[in-house]
């Protein structure tokens, strides 16, 4: 049987794990693929860096492009990253040369891939992406095959380990945000610059990437909401624990009559959900479909091994000649959808201030609640300091995100508030 010749662009750490499956699985794979899967070309910054695998006998290529254009490659594996540059230089120059295209970059199909996808219909191409999102978990072949029978109007999840781990370990140990990111960092679980992490932008890619996929509609990357985890201090998270929830960074996207909603933030998810029990480096991606109910799909979300398990499942699809559009549906029919602005968000918050222990400073702020119509659930104060900062936590009823923004404000002009109050946003129990 002849075999399907690979092209794979970048030997870091997801490339290189990526031969080493393919060599460890040779027989299993060629058995589950129909025929052997074989790389026959490479390209990478670096041609003598040691990365413990054989590159003997291969095609190497400086410039990345070049893969698109070897008669010897039938896929490009693009492991590059990043959504301009070679990355999409490569992905452009692969489908125009008729090459199915495997990647597992979601910065690139995050911004770009409507383009792409039109491209590759016109092309005849296909792209998959399995590794883009949440590594080992099959979350892309769920919503796209899985879940293609239901109209789906929620997905949401912990879309980054990095987060997840920092959060976790705040919460178990009680320790601050500054000392639990340097031990990430140096167990090798956050970058050098962890920004894109910490940040909350490699969650929104990903979600963008999912809302596409569960709404079939075009998604413009700029209108997702994003906020990260940096304002996140360990009496937030003790608080949260007093009050009964767990504090995530959580990816959302909803559908409803009013249109789509996307946002990346920390919120507060009741313990009972079970999305709450999902910790350490480990995603989870929750998917409500009218006919299938509820989905929760829990796994590593990043890794050498998790995300070559992707890419190579994504290989054995093309091997098999399996082929599914890029959105699941023509790119003709994906729906222009109204995006609907952060601030008609409705919710429940939790805000906590630092104070002047004085007479008067609550009385102050209930007020200003008021008047933005907004009412409280519960507070909570913790000790008497008089003259000296407290904190105090306010758990408000649901109400929109323009009238709480607004009322904030305002609260943080007080002469007796210390610092920018503190808004999380907590989930439905």
């Amino acid at each position: 049987m002849k075999p399907l010749k690979v092209g794979i662009a970048g030997l870091g750490t997801v490339g290189a794990g990526v031969m080493k499956l393919l060599a460890a699985q040779a027989d299993l794979i060629a058995a589950r693929a129909g025929r052997p899967v074989v790389v026959t070309a490479v390209s990478a910054r670096d041609r003598n860096r040691d990365r413990g695998v054989k590159l003997d006998g291969l095609n190497w290529y400086d410039d990345a492009v070049g893969l698109a254009h070897d008669p010897a490659v039938d896929v490009v594996v693009e492991l590059i990253g990043g959504a301009e540059g070679k990355a999409k230089a490569l992905a452009e120059a692969a489908i125009a040369a008729g090459k199915t295209l495997v990647t597992a970059n979601k910065a690139l199909l995050a911004v770009h891939g409507v383009a792409l996808a039109k491209a590759a219909e016109a092309n005849n191409v296909t792209i998959a992406y399995e590794a883009a999102v949440a590594g080992g978990i099959p979350v892309i072949k769920a919503l796209r095959e899985g879940m293609a029978a239901n109209q789906v109007s929620r997905v949401a999840g912990i879309l980054n380990g990095t987060c997840n781990y920092i959060l976790t370990v705040m919460r178990e140990e009680g320790r601050d945000f500054a000392d639990v990111l340097a031990d990430a960092q140096r167990l090798g679980y956050a970058e050098a610059d962890p920004s894109f992490d910490l940040d909350g932008v490699d969650a929104a890619h990903k979600l963008a990437i999912l809302a596409g996929l569960a709404f079939g509609a075009r998604i413009d990357f700029s209108s997702v909401h994003i906020e990260g985890i940096r304002r996140i201090s360990g009496i937030d998270i003790a608080f949260a624990q007093e009050l009964g929830y767990r504090i995530k960074l959580l990816g959302i996207a909803e559908k409803t009559e009013a249109g789509i909603s996307l946002r990346v933030h920390p919120a507060m998810v009741p313990m009972e959900q079970p999305i709450a029990t999902i910790d350490g480096v480990f995603n989870a991606v929750l998917m409500d479909g009218d006919f299938a109910g509820p989905v929760l799909l829990r796994g590593r979300g990043a890794g050498e091994g998790p995300t070559a398990s992707a890419v190579v499942a994504d290989l054995i699809d093309f091997a098999r000649g399996i082929h599914v559009p890029v959105w699941g549906m023509a790119e003709s029919a994906l729906e222009e959808a109204r995006l609907v602005p952060m601030s008609e968000l409705n919710s429940a918050y939790f805000l906590r201030l630092s104070v002047v222990d004085q007479p008067g400073v609550l009385a102050d702020v209930t007020a200003i609640l008021r008047d933005h119509g907004i009412s409280l659930e519960s507070m909570l104060q913790r000790g008497r300091a008089p003259g000296e900062a407290v904190p105090i936590v306010l758990v408000t009823h649901e109400t929109t995100e323009a009238a709480v923004s607004a009322a904030l404000a305002r609260v943080g002009t007080l002469p007796a508030v210390l610092e920018p109050p503190a808004l999380i946003r907590i989930e439905p129990k």
